[in-house]
């Protein structure tokens, strides 16, 4: 910090910032100015540097448009500074996490909450309509073939598990059926854009005073290619019924909420895509969600996660798979 001119003296008021469970993200001052710093999690894992270092390439490309984002300081990849991790410094952002807590205007207001919903398909429809390109990501991603790796790279991704110590195998649903399904019904073609990867409402920080998003956080997934699997996910997170409070939390608790027809309506209001396969890439978010998350159990059983954090990410993977077979099944 003292090499980039990022104030002088010591740190202090060193906070975390809760609502995430594998990254570490923490809030301190230094030299009057507030900061938040991002570095990959506790247990390094082999990609974790190179992940932060494309979140920090996204936030820089995100600079000059309306995609409501934090806004980044500094990077570091220098890794002998903090623990063999990459991290950087952004902009703290003013609002809050709908996953933990809502402030009274929302909590009692349920049209303010059902707005919510709304401008979460808004952010998203922003962030879709920009030229991935004009923004330098050109080369940030690999879009040709995309939705046809997607079922075998995270069939990989399930059997890659069973090398982890005390592992089991996968217990959460029907996943060959609903590979075979997404196979057979994948759409011929697409249009590429920017792809957060993770987006739902914990991923999110609302404005204090209205409806309306402040940022989209959590780039850690972010590539090139098919825009509609973001909202496919927020539709297979908003709501889900049966599974802890991952994706929305206090908001899902406190009702009102916009549909998942809503979501879709708002988003073809906003975007010329075409959503007639929507329930596929529904289907495809549940599937690779739940494959993501049963990682978590699986490394928590080798002792690598924390482990009420892996049965609760198990019993989640359980109940996205149960929303993608349902989805099969009405097909």
């Amino acid at each position: 910090m003292d090499d980039r001119g990022l104030g002088r003296g010591p740190i202090t008021d060193v906070s975390p910032i809760s609502g995430g469970t594998q990254n570490i993200m923490l809030r301190f001052e230094r030299d009057g100015r507030p900061y938040v710093l991002r570095r990959g999690p506790e247990h390094l894992r082999p990609r974790s540097n190179d992940v932060i270092r494309r979140e920090t390439r996204v936030l820089t490309a995100l600079g000059g448009t309306a995609v409501p984002h934090p806004a980044l300081i500094a990077a570091c990849d220098d890794t002998s500074v903090l623990g063999d991790a990459v991290f950087y410094l952004m902009e703290p952002v003013d609002g809050f996490n709908a996953s933990i807590g809502l402030p009274d205007l929302h909590a009692g207001d349920p049209a303010v909450r059902h707005a919510m919903g709304l401008g979460l398909v808004d952010a998203l429809a922003e962030l879709a309509s920009i030229d991935h390109e004009t923004v330098g990501l050109g080369d940030f991603g690999k879009p040709d073939g995309f939705l046809e790796r997607q079922v075998p790279r995270w069939l990989a991704e399930l059997a890659s598990y069973d090398a982890l110590g005390d592992y089991p195998g996968p217990d959460i649903g029907p996943v060959e059926e609903v590979a075979t399904w997404l196979d057979a019904h994948r759409p011929t073609s697409f249009r590429p854009g920017i792809l957060h990867g993770d987006f739902h409402a914990a991923n999110v920080m609302f404005s204090r005073t209205g409806p309306e998003v402040a940022a989209v956080v959590d780039w850690e997934m972010c590539t090139i290619g098919d825009p509609l699997l973001d909202l496919g996910w927020l539709v297979a997170t908003w709501n889900l019924p049966g599974a802890p409070d991952e994706f929305a939390g206090a908001l899902t608790r406190a009702g009102g909420l916009a549909t998942d027809s809503e979501l879709v309506e708002r988003y073809a209001a906003r975007s010329d895509r075409d959503l007639s396969a929507i329930d596929w890439y529904v289907v495809l978010a549940c599937f690779k969600l739940g494959i993501i998350l049963e990682g978590s159990h699986a490394r928590a059983l080798a002792g690598l996660a924390p482990t009420e954090i892996g049965d609760r990410l198990h019993l989640t993977a359980q109940r996205l798979l149960d929303r993608a077979h349902a989805l099969v099944q009405q097909s």
